[in-house]
């Protein structure tokens, strides 16, 4: 079925993507696999060739265009090539919508150029040791000390599983600044890479996507200045709520290019693998495999291009978001775990695209917030 939300200008930015992920990216990432961590040179690299920061307004040295189709189109392109280390879709999808809708003129000009020129590496930190999807539960903690110009906020705590976390060099960090104001209690600060008192901790080995870096973070009397709050005091689990949509969608765009990629590699292989004397994709087993997951991928995209277009518009809903993600990701599970089994013992060699597919994988059910916790907020929107 032929995709319709795209232009001219679209394609053309699908043409450039997937040149700079066959030069610069697919060459490379197996030893990035092995390091733990992408090169910052890609980083570099993405900014030169306007891939990061598309929706940053031009005098910060975006590409001034504010559609999240261009977004989707980089997603798609590193899922396709199983560039799963890369974060350029955190610094895009996730990161972008705090800098650009709540960071003041002073704030937008000391790090969007950076931001879009690769120089600065971002992160957000939400999740800690013992809270994950309830954010509510946040423990770290921000004091205010001083008053005026010279006031900081001193904060404590730890963050965990933190993507682009060893390279970050700004980390926007969930604060709770009001023990005793519930979900009013929350802020947004902005922790700069050198500030004494924050630490990394160790890199996090994972089941799957071993370039990109994950890890823990940690906050000892850290004082940031006011002048680094993001938004409004207390207001920081309202834009949570607003950015979360978007994130998720983000999600949902990379799982459903990723059931797309294991159909079209198995498929692949399954022509060119032979088993009594014939292809393995002359037997009807395989073909009704196929056939289940290509019906399947076909209705996962029709759905999540409809999301994208709603987005673009304005309308994506938080249950639509949450739909999207939860569905997604669980059918990205069944579909590589049936690739695969087509695949044999090959499959379960990590020489094969599809064995790191499998890997990749799981954690998208859980990141983004828990898929259970997706299901409970479309269970909420039927029963209210």
């Amino acid at each position: 079925m032929e995709r319709t939300l795209f232009t001219d200008d679209h394609l053309a930015f699908r043409e450039l993507a997937r040149t700079f992920v066959q030069r610069e990216i697919e060459p490379h990432h197996e030893r990035w696999e092995e390091d733990g961590q992408v090169s910052r040179e890609v980083w570099l690299a993405a900014g030169k060739a306007g891939l990061l920061g598309v929706d940053v307004p031009e005098e910060f040295g975006g590409g001034g265009v504010a559609d999240f189709r261009y977004n989707a189109i980089l997603t798609e392109e590193l899922t396709r090539a199983g560039a799963s280390g890369i974060g350029f879709p955190l610094q895009n999808d996730v990161i972008a919508p705090y800098l650009l809708r709540l960071a003041s003129d002073e704030q937008k000009r000391r790090w969007l150029p950076g931001f879009c020129s690769g120089e600065i590496i971002t992160a957000i930190a939400m999740t800690e040791p013992g809270t994950g999807s309830d954010l509510q539960g946040i423990q770290t903690s921000a004091v205010r000390d001083g008053s005026g110009d010279g006031a900081d906020f001193v904060v404590n705590g730890a963050k965990t599983f933190i993507t682009n976390g060893i390279m970050s060099d700004l980390v926007i960090v969930v604060v709770r600044t009001d023990p005793d104001a519930g979900s009013h209690g929350f802020s947004l600060l902005v922790v700069e890479r050198d500030m004494p008192g924050f630490e990394r901790g160790r890199r996090l080995k994972k089941v799957g996507m071993k370039a990109q870096d994950t890890a823990e973070l940690f906050f000892t009397d850290v004082r940031v200045p006011e002048s680094n709050l993001l938004g409004e005091l207390g207001q920081g689990f309202v834009y949570l709520m607003q950015n979360l949509p978007q994130e998720r969608l983000s999600i949902a765009v990379a799982c459903a290019a990723g059931v797309e990629h294991a159909l079209e590699v198995t498929a692949a292989y399954t022509k060119e693998r032979h088993a009594f004397g014939k292809p393995i994709s002359a037997f009807q087993n395989t073909r009704f495999e196929l056939a289940e997951i290509a019906t399947e991928a076909q209705v996962a995209r029709v759905f999540v291009d409809r999301c994208i277009e709603e987005h673009v518009a304005g309308k994506l809903s938080v249950t639509d978001a949450a739909m999207a993600k939860w569905w997604t990701s669980d059918l990205l599970k069944r579909s590589v775990d049936r690739c695969v089994q087509l695949h044999g013992g090959y499959g379960y060699m990590l020489e094969y695209p599809i064995a790191r597919a499998f890997l990749d994988a799981r954690v998208q059910s859980i990141f983004g917030g828990t898929n259970e916790i997706m299901k409970e907020i479309v269970g909420r929107a039927l029963f209210g």
